[in-house]
């Protein structure tokens, strides 16, 4: 979902890079996307990829594509010097404690808001807004004095607290309605690409309850 969501809100996403995910989850689902042509990967513990090549074949896939490329390194750091380069970029980070807490503030969005072409779309792991509204509500605002359009949706997994996972999708086009997808696949290939993501679960992931639909209004 932080992948799809981000997208399939773009018209021609080629150049795309991911900040964290080392995993390589994110990369698989990015190379679905037949009109990508530069995906780069950027994470902090090399770790991570060697132990999920060797261990999670299915999670890792994606860092066989031949259009992926890797940077291990701090994603703050590797932001600094792009400009106008992404027409997607997909924070897939841990929780906003220790390391990863500098991404989920203001000045990493401004880097992020600086290294997309015009047009290009954001997504970043957000919480869940059972546990984190607050959080959530303040992350919202501070995309709001970067992006012109800001909208959080969410979705559901097993795994995480409350059963639920957030993410914040910004796009630097002002007319942009990330809640409708720009682009889709048919029914059929849908069903083969995605096991969970289709174009009427997009719509539906930023459909809030009402105690968050208020809080983030």
């Amino acid at each position: 979902m932080i992948t799809h969501l981000a997208m399939n809100s773009h018209p021609n996403p080629q150049r795309v890079l991911v900040i964290g995910g080392g995993d390589g989850g994110v990369l698989r689902e990015v190379v679905k996307h037949s009109t990508v042509e530069t995906a780069i990967l950027c994470d902090i513990d090399e770790s991570v990829i060697r132990l999920s090549k060797k261990y999670l074949p299915g999670m890792s896939i994606g860092f066989q594509h031949p259009n992926v490329s890797v940077h291990v390194g701090d994603g703050f750091k590797f932001l600094a010097d792009k400009t106008n380069e992404f027409d997607v970029i997909i924070t897939d980070s841990s929780d906003p404690d220790g390391p990863a807490e500098s991404l989920f503030e203001k000045p990493y969005f401004e880097l992020l808001h600086g290294a997309l072409r015009e047009g290009g779309v954001i997504t970043t792991q957000a919480e869940n807004p059972w546990l984190h509204l607050p959080l959530i509500t303040k992350l919202k605002k501070q995309c709001q004095e970067v992006f012109p359009t800001v909208e959080y949706a969410y979705t559901t997994i097993p795994t995480y607290p409350s059963g639920q996972i957030g993410f914040m999708v910004c796009c630097k086009d002002a007319q942009r309605n990330v809640k409708i997808p720009l682009r889709s696949w048919g029914v059929e290939e849908e069903e083969k690409l995605c096991r969970y993501y289709n174009h009427d679960i997009h719509r539906a992931s930023f459909v809030l309850p009402s105690f968050a639909r208020k809080a983030l209004r």
